[in-house]
């Protein structure tokens, strides 16, 4: 190697050094500004977006997407989207909720976006959400027709006027109470996976009460640490500690202890199945 060569290596390398140490100590510090009333530098902004933009993108390469022209879908997409999108992104002449004015960064306005989101990347963003941003994954509580219906309803959001969007709001009733009894149709739920467990636990906020091996969240828990849950005799203290007893917990725990702190989530079964398996894999001195 020539010595400029060298020369160079080592200036990078100590560079880079430099730059991880100063940013380490940048966050140690406490330089950086994680108010939500404190903008990202645009430096940071464009990081992020052209991650999120990158990052989609190589996730849906090759997606097949199914047709969104009918109008039934287009309707029921509407539906879902003033049931649960309006209220951080707006809509044509409506306003977002105050909660979500304070979100940074802010809600992007969705009237716009299908013109320059490709329908795969706007399903794949609905379905498993964006980190850091108040972007929730719905595939937890949206069927994947559902979430098409959404995209659906996205395509022609840019032609409606706030008079088109108060119309549509006015001709279709809202949605109604969903009915979590699965239709006699409805496929057997699939054996329990445990790494989809373990990614369901996340988006059952699960985290936020439990400290649980594997999982990242709160420092601070008001619910029992789940290590070792395999091996308890009892789940909660009151059920015997079988797979049947576990699916009753997750998915009804006040019916099984009405003073249980532990709320209804609204866990599905084939989630339950999943989390269970998930939870049977955590064993004492593992």
């Amino acid at each position: 190697m020539t010595t400029w060569k060298r020369v160079a290596g080592i200036t990078l390398a100590a560079s880079a050094a430099a730059a991880a140490l100063l940013g380490g100590a940048a966050v140690y510090i406490g330089v950086y500004d994680v108010s939500a009333t404190s903008q990202h530098t645009a430096f940071v902004y464009h990081l992020l977006e052209t991650s999120l933009r990158r990052s989609v993108k190589l996730r849906t390469s090759g997606m097949e997407v199914p047709a969104l022209d009918d109008r039934d879908r287009i309707i029921n997409g509407f539906r879902h989207f003033r049931a649960q999108c309006v209220q951080c992104h707006g809509a044509p002449g409506v306003a977002p909720q105050p909660f979500a004015l304070g979100l940074t960064p802010a809600p992007a306005s969705l009237v716009d976006a299908a013109r320059h989101w490709p329908a795969a990347e706007v399903y794949w963003i609905v379905r498993n959400g964006i980190k850091m941003s108040g972007m929730p994954a719905w595939q937890y509580r949206l069927s994947d027709d559902e979430i098409w219906d959404v995209v659906a309803f996205m395509k022609v959001l840019p032609a409606l006027s706030p008079a088109d969007y108060a119309m549509w709001s006015d001709e279709h009733a809202p949605l109604p109470a969903r009915d979590e009894t699965p239709p006699a149709s409805a496929p057997e739920p699939r054996l329990g996976d445990a790494a989809a467990g373990r990614k369901a636990l996340q988006q059952y906020v699960c985290v936020t009460c439990h400290a649980i091996p594997g999982i990242v969240g709160a420092n601070k828990h008001v619910g029992p640490p789940l290590a070792g849950i395999a091996d308890r005799q009892y789940i909660a203290g009151v059920l015997p500690n079988t797979p049947a007893n576990m699916l009753r917990w997750l998915r009804d725990p006040t019916k099984v202890d009405p003073l249980s702190a532990m709320p209804d989530l609204g866990v599905s079964e084939q989630d339950a199945q999943d989390i269970a398996a998930f939870l049977y894999t955590l064993r004492d001195g593992e």
